[in-house]
């Protein structure tokens, strides 16, 4: 009998959601036919996907008439060699315009551009709001994990949330040794131009051009404060290892 008794599919979800940059969104048509197209996201601190789409593009037309939508994700690695053997969700929702500032920034810093870059002209910013998702990750490793599991809850973190901005651009621009130390010693990637594009209760998300990674807090954050703390912790962990 297959054991995946150590199979964790919300935070696998999760981990998935926070390291792709892009996946192919499923909208419906005008005769109702499903019509899958690739788009850029990012992700809301919870983990609902932002996207930035055209006001000409077909799948925005379909949105407009029917918000109804899936999005399916595939981590970094599963699209070559077998792609089968990957680890992919899918998610299902509707898909509605924002004009949250919070969204465009996240959107910007996600996707390599500079932090707070509006929409190209004809552009806007759109916000899925999940309610169920189908995730495989490997054999036998399958699960649909409800939105309501899927997604952070963050209500109890408006402090961290509205001064995530302040964090993460501090870090960029004061920090950015530290954070290529988070990625060289505490999480054993090779070095690059890392750079963070958000911060939220659990954890913060890093990046370079090529590459996406989650380091996450010893526990959970709910103040700048405590967010903070755990850097300051991190920076000087990882510059202990470079002895």
């Amino acid at each position: 009998m297959l054991d995946n008794s150590s199979f964790d599919p919300v935070a696998t979800g999760r981990a998935v959601m926070r390291s792709t940059i892009a996946g192919s969104l499923a909208t419906l048509d005008e005769a109702g036919n499903p019509f899958a197209t690739l788009a850029t996201m990012a992700t809301m601190p919870d983990g609902r996907p932002i996207f930035a789409l055209s006001d000409l593009a077909v799948h925005t037309h379909n949105l407009k008439r029917d918000p109804r939508a899936s999005l399916l994700l595939v981590a970094p690695g599963g699209e070559t060699g077998n792609p089968l053997a990957g680890a992919r969700i899918t998610l299902v929702g509707t898909v509605e315009r924002t004009e949250d500032p919070h969204a465009a920034w996240r959107y910007a810093l996600r996707q390599g551009k500079a932090a707070g870059a509006s929409a190209l002209p004809g552009f806007h910013h759109y916000v899925m709001n999940v309610t169920g998702s189908h995730l495989v990750a490997g054999f036998g490793n399958i699960a649909q994990v409800p939105a309501e599991r899927l997604l952070l809850d963050y209500s109890d973190a408006q402090e961290l949330l509205a001064g995530e901005k302040h964090v993460v651009e501090h870090m960029n621009d004061d920090h950015a040794d530290a954070i290529a130390l988070y990625a060289i010693k505490l999480l054993n990637l090779p070095a690059g131009n890392w750079r963070m594009t958000g911060c939220d209760p659990e954890g913060i998300d890093i990046a370079t051009a090529t590459q996406r990674a989650f380091l996450p807090f010893p526990t959970r954050a709910t103040t700048v404060g405590e967010a903070g703390g755990y850097l300051k912790s991190f920076a000087k962990q990882a510059r202990s290892l470079e002895q």
